[in-house]
């Protein structure tokens, strides 16, 4: 959510979402110690060097199954690994700066990369001569490098698009998958006359302003260029042209959701759709475990999103990345459960079928039985897949397009004040 990120939710700290979350917070209370390992470099810990090491996360979907990974890794090596999470609702980059602030330096902080890390750069520790540098794939080294030099470690790799219900669809009497706008508008007509609601969305700030909203930055012929004139005050998104192709997208998914969308927050958003509420749902691959805990056989795919009569795309990044504080009291000993968590057979099982994450290295394999249906829809896709970008925002920008979304979504401005919103958004920001 990094992707994304985008993602958190610090503009991408907190996304990340931020890649994408829910709100609650878990902490990793287990003290059980095990047999140290003896096939990974973790393992090699001597007696005096069992000092913990504290993960500060906001991933909420993966609380659960992360707290058992850390209790596999103190079996296996004897090393506390204690887990705090903060996502969803509660703003991550908000939380990690006070525990900053109150003297507690957590060894391991997520960070989408780009410009939210600048923040940290003063605590980022260079990961270049890690062994598990090697096997990442290329393009996701890009949001934590800096001079040349990686400062995270990409979490995974993450996409977002329409999932749908194929079953709903065939109610519908829908048989050609929609790919552009037009297309995309008969099948919600077509939904409707079937009595389906076409559409479960949410009213979570992160999900409006990081996810929807990157899908106007993205199709910009050039994203890049594009966020660096904006911030320079050299365009705007009032009068772009993608930016008023995308309010159409907009207006068709928030006119024909759920009656109570205003006051739907991401579970229940998540859950609604498992159950069948809605035919399609604006999220990513990240909600696979938790649609499955509801209904586990949904036959489900990933459409693309359109903007206008061309064909659209899904959306793929890094939503997140973990950064070793090196202003912790372990940072060596979070490098050794980052290198552990990548290169170990249990660490590879936990992020590809606990997880279900698309892994970032390639000497991690994940099925489609491991990494659910619609990873594996979007991965499909990858081919013609466009970026995640909201990380190259100061800190705070995605708070105020998720606002403006709000408020939009409400009903109580229109286009014209939305984007102009945007755009005051933009030079706030990149005043402070």
């Amino acid at each position: 959510m990094k992707r994304i990120t985008a993602l958190a939710m610090t503009s991408a700290l907190v996304a990340v979402v931020a890649s994408g979350c829910g709100s609650s917070s878990n902490n990793n209370t287990n003290n059980t110690t095990g047999n140290t390992g003896t096939n990974t470099e973790a393992g090699s810990n001597n007696a005096g060097d069992k000092k913990p090491v504290k993960v500060f996360q906001f991933k909420v979907e993966i609380a659960d199954q992360l707290n058992a990974l850390a209790a596999e890794y103190e079996k296996e090596t004897g090393v506390h690994v204690e887990v705090e999470t903060h996502g969803g609702g509660e703003d991550y980059g908000a939380l990690l700066k006070a525990a900053i602030a109150s003297g507690s330096e957590p060894e391991i902080i997520n960070n989408g990369g780009y410009s939210s890390l600048v923040p940290y750069m003063d605590r980022a520790t260079d990961l270049s001569d890690q062994p598990w540098v090697a096997n990442l794939l290329d393009t996701t080294k890009a949001p934590t490098t800096v001079d040349g030099k990686l400062y995270g470690m990409p979490m995974n790799t993450e996409g977002f698009g329409l999932i749908y219900n194929k079953d709903l669809f065939q109610k519908a009497g829908i048989t050609t998958e929609p790919k552009t706008l037009p297309e995309l508008t008969d099948a919600v007509a077509k939904l409707k006359t079937a009595g389906i609601t076409p559409f479960e969305t949410t009213n979570e700030w992160w999900s409006l302003g990081i996810h929807l909203a990157d899908v106007a930055l993205a199709n910009q012929p050039d994203p890049a260029k594009f966020i660096e004139d904006w911030k320079a005050g050299k365009a705007t998104a009032k009068g772009n042209a993608v930016f008023e192709k995308w309010v159409n997208l907009v207006d068709l998914i928030f006119k024909n959701a759920q009656k109570n969308q205003l006051t739907t927050d991401y579970a229940t958003q998540v859950a609604s759709f498992a159950a069948g509420k809605a035919a399609m749902m604006q999220q990513g691959n990240w909600t696979q475990g938790d649609i499955d805990k509801v209904n586990a056989n949904l036959n489900l795919g990933v459409l693309p999103i359109p903007i206008d009569d061309q064909p659209g795309h899904v959306f793929v990044g890094v939503p997140n990345n973990w950064i070793v504080n090196s202003k912790s009291a372990n940072a060596e000993g979070a490098k050794k459960f980052l290198d552990w968590m990548v290169s170990s057979d249990t660490g590879k099982k936990y992020l590809t079928k606990e997880f279900h994450f698309m892994p970032a290295e390639t000497n991690i394999d994940a099925t489609k039985e491991d990494i659910g249906t619609i990873a594996a829809s979007i991965k499909d896709q990858s081919s013609t897949a466009l970026g995640w970008h909201w990380d190259r925002f100061p800190d705070g920008t995605t708070q105020g397009f998720g606002a403006a979304m709000q408020e939009y979504q409400g009903g109580t401005i229109n286009k014209d004040q939305l984007l102009a919103k945007f755009d005051k958004t933009v030079a706030d920001m990149m005043k402070k």
